[in-house]
C-alpha cells in the first residue's frame, strides 16, 4: 500500500474528550474515527489489525473444533420475552420496529437466537457436543460511552456458544475454551489473567473474566501473591474474623443516643469499635418491596452480591421520607430489631443479614427511633432474619479464605467465558434433545466471548512509548514500513515491487513533499514492527530497524527477505 494514496492519514491533534492513550493514539495515527457517540469507523489501517484479530481468534476456535457460522443481527423480540431478559437491567438493550409492525431486538448478546436454531434441528446425544461461533456486530444502548473503544455502543464481537449433554461434558469445554482464551491473547501480545465473575444478565451460576492488567481498567479485582485466577469484587469472598464471641450476651437496653447519623458518629458517641456496630442499608425493588440489608459496621454492602442473594435485576435506595412513612424508622437509628413491628398498612419488608453477623456478641446501632440506640443487640434473640449469606465487599488488605492476604488490581476486560447450565434451555420451549434413554432433556450451555475493537484498544494501551504504537507482529496492520528518501526514489519503487512479489505486507511512505523527519515521525506513530529506509546513504543495502528497538543495521534485499519470512513470525 503507497501511504500517499491511504485514506486515514495521521494527524498532530487527537480530541480533546479522548482521555486514554489508546484513543488518542489510535486516532493520530489513523486508524479509527468516531461517527456518533460510542460508534466508530474503523478506517483502513485500523480494518487491516481487526481482521488479525479475528484471524488469530477464527484459528483458535477452529483449531478446537469450532463452527463458524452467522445469526441475523435483528432479534426477535418474542425470542428475549420467551427468557424474560427483555426486562433484564444492565443490558442496555435497543429495540427497533419494522412495516410490520414486527418489535426486534439489536442483538447485544445472541444465547436465545442459537437455542432457537440449535431447537429447530432434531438433535440427539449422539451430536453433542458442538461449539458454533460467529464474528457479529452487537450493540448496547450505553448511558455514557467513554474510553475510545473500550466502551462503546455498537461493536464486532465474537460468541461462540457451546451445547452439551450435562455439566461433566460441559467442564471440559470450560478448560478447553480457557486455554484458548489464554493463548489467543498471548498471540496478541496480551498476558491475561483470568478473574472469577459475575454472570449478571447472561444468566448461569459462574463465568470467568480475562483481564489484561492496567491502570485505566474499568474491572477491579482482588488477588493474593502467587494466585493465577483474581476474583472480581463483585463475587470476591473474604475470611470475616471472628471478634467477641467469648463474651457472655447481655441484656439488651435502649439508650438516649443525641449524636449524628452516621457510622462514625455512632463510634465517637458510644466509644466502641466500627466492627461492633451494626450497619443498616435500606433498598426498595423493582415490584415496590422493602430490603433492609444488615452487615457489621467495618464492612461494606455489596450490592451485586445482595441482588444475587435475592435473584433481583433492580433495586435503588430508601428515601429519607420513606424510611420514615412506610418502615416508621428514621435514618441514621435504623435496627432490624423490631423494625418490623410498626411497619405502615400493606408495606412488605425483608430483612436479609451478612453472615459477618455472627461474628460479634452485643453489637450496638439505632433503635428505630430518632437519638435513641440499643446497646448489646444479639442475632437470632434480637432480631432474625428472612436471608442470610455473604453480601459484603472485599477490600484489599482483607484475608481470603486460603488465609491470604488479598491485594487490589485494575484491568481491561478483553474476553468472558460463562457456564449457563440450563438457564435459557429450561426457559425456552423445545430446547432439548434426545438422550441414551429416549427421554428429551434440556441442553447444557456455555457462552464465551471476545470483543474485538476493545482488544485492539488494549493492545493499543499496552503496546506504546512516547512516540506512538509499537503494534505486535501478529496484528500490526503491515510487517514492514518502507520509507523512500530524496534522491532514492527509484531504488525504493523497486525494493517495493520486490517485497509486494515476495508477498509481504508493506506500507510504503512515498510521499515526495514531505521531509524525512516526518516519514520517521510517522512511522513510529504509526508503530508498524519493521522500517526499512531506502536513501543514497545506504548504498546498495537497506537500513534495517525494528519499531521497538533503537539499533538500525543494513542489509542486502535478500538478507532482509529472509528475516522477514523467518525471524519476524517464529
Amino acid at each position: 500500500m503507497r501511504y500517499s494514496k491511504l485514506f486515514g492519514k495521521t494527524v498532530k491533534e487527537a480530541p480533546s474528550e479522548a482521555a486514554l492513550e489508546s484513543h488518542k493514539l489510535l486516532y493520530r495515527a489513523g486508524f479509527i474515527r468516531e461517527s456518533t457517540a460510542g460508534r466508530y469507523f474503523f478506517l483502513p489501517l485500523g480494518e487491516r489489525v481487526q481482521q488479525k484479530i479475528m484471524k488469530i481468534i477464527k484459528e483458535e476456535m477452529d483449531r478446537i473444533g469450532g463452527q463458524e457460522m452467522l445469526a441475523p443481527v435483528l432479534h426477535p423480540l418474542f425470542l428475549w420475552q420467551e427468557t424474560n431478559r427483555d426486562k433484564a437491567v444492565g443490558f442496555e438493550l435497543m429495540k427497533v420496529r419494522d412495516r410490520r409492525d414486527f418489535e426486534f431486538a439489536l442483538g447485544g448478546t445472541a444465547e436465545e437466537m442459537f437455542v432457537d436454531v440449535v431447537r429447530k434441528f432434531q438433535i440427539s446425544y449422539k451430536d453433542l457436543p458442538f461449539n458454533v461461533y460467529q464474528f457479529s456486530t452487537k450493540f448496547r444502548d450505553e448511558l455514557r460511552a467513554r474510553g475510545g473503544l473500550l466502551r462503546v455502543r455498537e461493536f464486532i464481537m465474537k460468541d461462540a456458544y457451546s451445547f452439551h449433554t450435562g455439566k461433566e461434558d460441559f467442564k471440559k469445554e470450560y478448560h478447553r475454551m480457557w486455554d484458548t482464551y489464554t493463548l489467543i491473547f498471548e498471540r496478541m501480545g496480551l498476558k491475561t489473567i483470568p478473574v472469577e465473575a459475575d454472570n449478571g444478565y447472561i444468566g448461569g451460576e459462574y463465568s470467568h473474566e480475562f483481564v489484561v492488567e492496567s491502570k485505566i481498567g474499568e474491572s477491579r479485582f482482588l488477588i493474593t501473591k502467587g494466585s493465577e485466577v483474581g476474583m472480581h469484587e463483585d463475587v470476591a469472598r473474604f475470611k470475616k474474623e471472628e471478634k467477641n464471641l467469648d463474651e457472655k450476651e447481655q441484656p439488651l437496653k435502649e439508650v438516649e443516643a443525641v449524636r449524628g447519623a452516621s457510622m462514625e458518629d455512632g463510634v465517637e458517641f458510644h466509644n466502641l469499635p466500627l466492627w461492633q456496630q451494626i450497619k443498616d442499608v435500606v433498598y426498595v425493588d423493582d415490584s415496590g418491596r422493602f430490603i433492609l440489608a444488615v452487615i457489621r459496621g467495618d464492612y461494606e454492602v455489596n450490592e451485586v452480591k445482595l441482588k444475587n442473594l435475592l435473584s433481583l435485576n433492580l433495586f435503588r435506595f430508601a428515601t429519607d421520607e420513606e424510611i420514615r412513612e412506610k418502615l416508621r424508622s428514621e435514618p441514621g437509628f435504623i435496627s432490624p430489631a423490631g423494625i418490623k413491628d410498626n411497619l405502615t398498612k400493606g408495606v412488605e419488608l425483608i430483612v436479609v443479614g451478612d453472615d459477618s453477623l455472627r461474628t460479634v456478641k452485643n453489637a450496638y446501632g439505632g433503635a428505630n427511633k430518632k437519638n435513641k440506640d440499643l446497646l448489646n443487640v444479639n442475632i437470632d434473640r434480637d432480631y432474625q432474619l428472612d436471608k442470610e449469606g455473604d453480601i459484603a465487599m472485599a477490600q484489599p488488605g482483607f484475608t481470603s479464605l486460603d488465609g491470604e492476604m488479598l491485594f487490589e488490581k485494575r484491568g481491561i476486560e478483553v474476553g468472558n467465558i460463562f457456564q449457563l447450565g440450563e438457564y435459557y434451555s429450561k426457559r425456552m420451549k423445545n430446547a432439548t434433545f434426545i438422550d441414551k434413554d429416549g427421554k428429551l432433556k434440556p441442553f447444557y450451555m456455555g457462552c464465551y466471548g471476545i470483543g474485538l475493537g476493545r482488544t485492539m484498544a488494549t493492545i493499543a494501551e499496552i503496546h506504546r512509548d512516547e512516540k506512538g504504537l509499537v503494534w505486535p507482529d501478529s496484528v500490526a496492520p503491515f510487517l514492514v514500513h518502507l520509507i523512500g528518501l530524496k534522491g532514492a526514489e527509484e531504488k525504493a519503487n523497486e525494493v517495493y515491487k520486490k517485497l509486494n512479489e515476495e508477498g509481504i505486507e508493506v506500507l510504503f511512505d512515498d510521499r515526495e513533499d514531505v521531509s524525512a523527519g516526518v516519514k520517521f515521525a510517522d512511522a513510529d506513530l504509526i508503530g508498524i514492527p519493521v522500517r526499512l529506509v531506502v536513501s543514497l546513504k545506504t548504498g546498495d543495502k537497506i537500513e534495517w530497524k525494528k519499531r521497538n528497538q533503537e539499533k538500525s543495521e543494513l542489509l542486502v534485499f535478500e538478507e532482509l527477505v529472509d528475516r522477514l519470512k523467518t525471524a519476524v513470525f517464529p
